[in-house]
């Protein structure tokens, strides 16, 4: 894609064609700009605001979305010195796996910081085809819980292209998965679920495309209909599951992939108490439009929960300055999902309370509240 400048005579347009095809080091200025690229124009902001940049929470997080898999006693180490200079009390490691791997995670995690870490089991599906598979699957469960695990974390590829044998895809609302949505009830576990993708991701990668960056960078991150269901078929799928099962808890990772359209999650939450959502990786939708996030973050206070995905410290920062100030044309750190500026939302306190921490400690059974303020 490329950014038209102004127009050229016809003797500048050939003598900048045989200098950028010769590798010219004299192309001249107004050349360039004519080859200048989406990816290349990276305008810098004149506008001066006041600006409040926030290096430590107001209060103290729980990150609800982590991952963390390479684990040692100086990397768990490393985490927590990170985790106290931002005010991140708790880390959900949501890539606990199941069985054996799932013990040697909670020892390496909690070991010596019982309080600081929560692992979420997964399923293992390796025995997908074989019959009685739900079933199996709900007793790895409920074994990992009393092993530590204290949620289920189900990944993207369920419902997208994970498939059976006989290469039928294993849908959002299969009845296989019964009774392991029964079990997490049972339990008291909440089940954190990634369905779909953006729906943006669905859509032709054209000029009306607004990640069109982000899927010509990563190509494999498009949803074409040839290979993939589409995002309403998920959705339908995802929904399914939530009315069919109103005893279990589940958060919709990624606000649901409803970012873009809070009218529909808050009808979403109305009709089903049982669902709530992470804001993870989903702070650019958050941030372009203050009115409409401020307004649906207080009125379902009681349904949305502080994660952030990619573990990264010096982007926590700027989810602060989104959910705590009032500022203005804040810059994203992660230009592939947002070419636009986010503005911050200046939250009431006790909204911004149940977002960092009370909502995810009601919902995760075992954990320690004394450690949070009331």
């Amino acid at each position: 894609m490329t950014i038209r400048m102004r127009s050229l005579s016809l003797p500048q347009l050939l003598l900048a064609s045989i200098l950028i095809g010769l590798g010219s080091p004299m192309v001249p200025a107004w050349a360039q700009t004519q080859s200048l690229t989406f990816e290349e124009y990276e305008p810098k902001s004149t506008l001066v605001v006041p600006e409040n940049p926030v290096l430590r929470a107001k209060f103290p997080m729980i990150d609800i979305h982590s991952h963390h898999r390479r684990l040692s006693p100086e990397y768990v180490d490393k985490l927590i010195k990170e985790m106290d200079s931002i005010n991140l009390r708790v880390i959900v490691n949501l890539s606990g796996g199941s069985g054996e791997t799932l013990k040697n995670v909670i020892r390496e995690m909690k070991g010596r910081y019982p309080d600081r870490f929560v692992v979420f089991a997964n399923i293992d599906f390796s025995d997908l085809n074989e019959p009685g598979f739900g079933q199996r699957a709900a007793m790895r469960l409920e074994n990992d819980v009393r092993s530590g695990a204290q949620g289920l974390k189900i990944f993207k590829n369920y419902g997208m292209d994970m498939k059976y044998r006989n290469g039928e895809r294993v849908k959002v609302d299969d009845p296989a998965l019964d009774p392991v949505w029964a079990m997490c009830a049972k339990l008291n576990i909440p089940v954190l679920i990634h369905t779909a993708e953006p729906s943006v991701f669905f859509d032709p990668i054209d000029k009306n495309n607004e990640r069109w960056l982000e899927l010509k960078q990563f190509p494999g991150r498009a949803r074409p209909p040839e290979k993939y269901p589409t995002f309403e078929t998920l959705m339908t799928e995802r929904n399914n599951m939530l009315a069919r099962h109103p005893k279990t808890k589940f958060i919709l990772a990624h606000l649901g992939y409803h970012g873009n359209d809070l009218g529909r999650l808050g009808r979403l939450f109305d009709q089903y108490p049982n669902a709530y959502v992470d804001i993870a990786a989903v702070l650019a939708e958050i941030g372009r439009q203050p009115y409409t996030a401020r307004d649906f973050l207080i009125k379902y206070q009681d349904r949305v929960l502080f994660g952030k995905d990619i573990y990264e410290p010096s982007e926590y920062t700027y989810y602060f300055r989104v959910l705590e100030t009032r500022d203005d044309y804040i810059e994203y750190y992660r230009r592939r999902h947002a070419f636009w500026r986010m503005y911050g939302l200046y939250l009431p306190d006790e909204v911004l309370k149940k977002i960092y921490y009370k909502n995810s400690a009601k919902l995760i059974p075992g954990m320690n509240t004394r450690q949070f303020p009331e």
